[in-house]
């Protein structure tokens, strides 16, 4: 038997036939000899990869998301319903809640708030008792009507007949700040207004209290201010004990650009 010569396998044949039985294996990216190394690189036994290493690093074990920040809800002043919080400037992080008893009642209660950017109102007085009108409330006060204006009104300004008890507001001590005669119970006036904070109600801010200008006109009344309560009904004002007044005084700073909100309970609510 006769052995014939092999012959050798040019590198283009092999290629060829290789080609031609489908042995010749590709990259993943279609183009010969070529693999992904941004998928590839750095992989464990396990099969996970430096993406997978990357997603364990910063949102645990692959396929868990990081858990959500919690939010915190800012708090609101409770007596107060959406209407009534929306008339409160953003601005303003310092209020005085005046709290009617009833729509026609002449008694009240009075909170100090103030806001914190991140967790919102919260009280920082006890509950004051406090008098307003005789006849009651009123969302439309004229002139005489004896009754106290609901609404939220700025504090800019103070004053009295004593000294400076040490506010920030600007004040203005005066012997004008005089009360005189009998309240609707009998009880004597003398010293009601020794401290006094302006309600800008129908006034012009910026002005001692004893300014008698009327922006809304003479009818729609004016001179509403907190003072010293008397032992009774007020005309149209609200009126605290007389240590709750310097106490007030003390605590009000425009920087905190003070409201009053006033009203009776179920006004203030809607």
């Amino acid at each position: 038997m006769s052995v014939r010569p092999v012959r050798p396998v040019r590198r283009g044949s092999l290629i060829a036939a290789l080609l031609a039985t489908g042995l010749l294996l590709t990259g993943c990216s279609g183009l010969t000899g070529t693999t992904d190394h941004a998928d590839n690189v750095g992989s464990a036994p396990d099969g996970t990869g430096a993406k997978d290493k990357a997603a364990g690093a910063t949102g645990g074990a692959a396929g868990q998301s990081a858990p959500k920040p919690q939010i915190v809800e800012p708090e609101e002043i409770p007596e107060l319903g959406p209407a009534t919080r929306a008339e409160i400037s953003p601005q303003a992080s310092q209020a005085v809640v005046v709290t009617g008893t009833a729509r026609d009642s002449s008694t009240s209660s009075v909170v100090v708030y103030e806001r914190d950017p991140v967790t919102g109102w919260h009280a920082v007085s006890d509950v004051w008792p406090a008098h307003n009108a005789v006849r009651g409330w009123t969302d439309d006060h004229f002139q005489g009507d004896l009754r106290s204006p609901i609404g939220v009104f700025d504090l800019t300004d103070a004053g009295g007949k004593l000294p400076d008890p040490g506010t920030k507001l600007p004040y203005d001590r005066a012997s004008a700040f005089e009360a005189s005669g009998d309240g609707f119970e009998g009880e004597a006036l003398a010293g009601s207004f020794d401290y006094v904070v302006a309600i800008n109600y129908n006034r012009l801010p910026g002005t001692t209290p004893l300014d008698w200008t009327r922006p809304l006109g003479e009818n729609k009344g004016g001179g509403i201010w907190l003072h010293v309560d008397h032992g009774g009904p007020t005309q149209g004002c609200v009126s605290l004990p007389r240590w709750r007044m310097k106490e007030l005084l003390r605590m009000l700073d425009p920087a905190k650009r003070p409201v009053v909100v006033m009203g009776d309970a179920d006004s203030l609510g809607d």
